[in-house]
């Protein structure tokens, strides 16, 4: 199936007080049509106030949006035509799963033919079609998400927002349905705008991540961009792990995965560093190594386990090393 890509918005100093607390601080941002877009932070952030101003469901304190062009600061949510995906499926257990993904056009009062064809469509695409006379209870919690995912979209919307959609699925479920979402996006262009604190799930389905911190964007870009470049030390400590180090010119954001770690003179005129593993932690793909320097934080290294060549213990001395591309100067100590 394929539809056309639709929906851009366009956040213009976006604000959002209640009573003497910004929530969300004068956020500017143009979210390109078709394109998977997620807002990325800790509690408190602003990205799921941000995403209720965008659904309608939160008055603007000061700004604007647009979508396509058009402001839409005064139209109310439910004229919108947004798409929406929460934690919580919401979906009407009395209903069957066809009954469900049909109700948005049923409220609209479309054709009964049209109903039935576009059910159709929508369950071949999360992959339910044998489930369509099932109640939601007699699902599991990923198929009651694909479920509601597929009421969210069954209308057409010009964007579906997602608001910690995979929070209450298991680790094993949250990866299977990641894949699923992603795949889904590619299908339809439909633009995505996913919120979500989990890391992995912003680096392994975004076009583009925007990391919030108070309220406001602290980096905008895309995974790599973010995870290879991030130029705050909140920006390079919340999206994946880093370690900060003091150097001539500044702060300094230095991977785990990037620094080699060898017995003492295992890395020859390599070494940069000394010092002592102070504890071991074995994922089965990697290991992690906590180092503790003289004079420093401990660092951490990553080490996928079947390329490891050394045979390291807690307490043994060892050498750190790594390239000097690895590292990132950070704008703020």
């Amino acid at each position: 199936m394929s539809e056309a890509a639709t929906g851009g918005l366009g956040l213009t100093t976006l604000t959002k007080r209640f009573g003497g607390f910004t929530a969300v601080d004068n956020v500017d941002l143009e979210i390109r049509r078709g394109e998977f877009l997620t807002l990325l932070g800790p509690s408190g952030s602003g990205k799921t106030t941000l995403l209720m101003m965008i659904a309608g469901f939160l008055d603007i304190t000061e700004g604007d949006i647009l979508l396509d062009g058009a402001s839409i600061r005064d139209v109310p949510a439910d004229k919108r035509n947004f798409g929406m995906v929460f934690q919580g499926y919401a979906l009407f257990p009395h209903m069957t799963v066809r009954q469900n993904v049909g109700y948005a056009l049923d409220v609209r009062g479309r054709p009964k033919a049209e109903i039935e064809a576009r059910v159709d469509e929508m369950l071949e695409l999360v992959q339910l079609s044998q489930f369509g006379q099932r109640k939601p209870g007699q699902l599991s919690g990923g198929q009651q998400q694909r479920v509601a995912l597929a009421r969210a979209l069954v209308f057409a919307p010009p964007v579906l927002l997602l608001d910690e959609p995979l929070g209450a699925l298991d680790k094993k479920l949250r990866v299977e349905v990641q894949d699923q979402l992603k795949d889904i996006h590619k299908r339809i262009g439909t633009t995505f705008i996913y919120v979500t604190h989990d890391q992995e799930e912003a680096l392994s389905m975004s076009d583009r991540i925007v990391i919030m911190q108070n309220g406001r964007i602290e980096q905008l870009g895309t995974p790599t961009e973010l995870y290879e470049k991030p130029r705050t030390r909140f920006a390079a400590g919340f999206l994946g792990k880093s370690n900060f180090l003091e150097m001539a010119d500044g702060t300094h954001a230095l991977r785990p995965e990037k620094i080699d770690i060898a017995p003492q003179g295992g890395l020859g005129g390599n070494a940069r560093l000394s010092g002592t593993i102070r504890d071991i932690t074995y994922f089965g793909a990697m290991k992690k190594y906590m180092v503790a320097v003289e004079g420093r934080e401990d660092i951490e290294v990553g080490v996928d386990s079947w390329r490891n060549p050394h045979a390291l213990h807690e307490g043994q001395s060892v050498e750190l090393g790594w390239a000097d591309h690895a590292s990132i100067r950070l704008e703020e100590n």
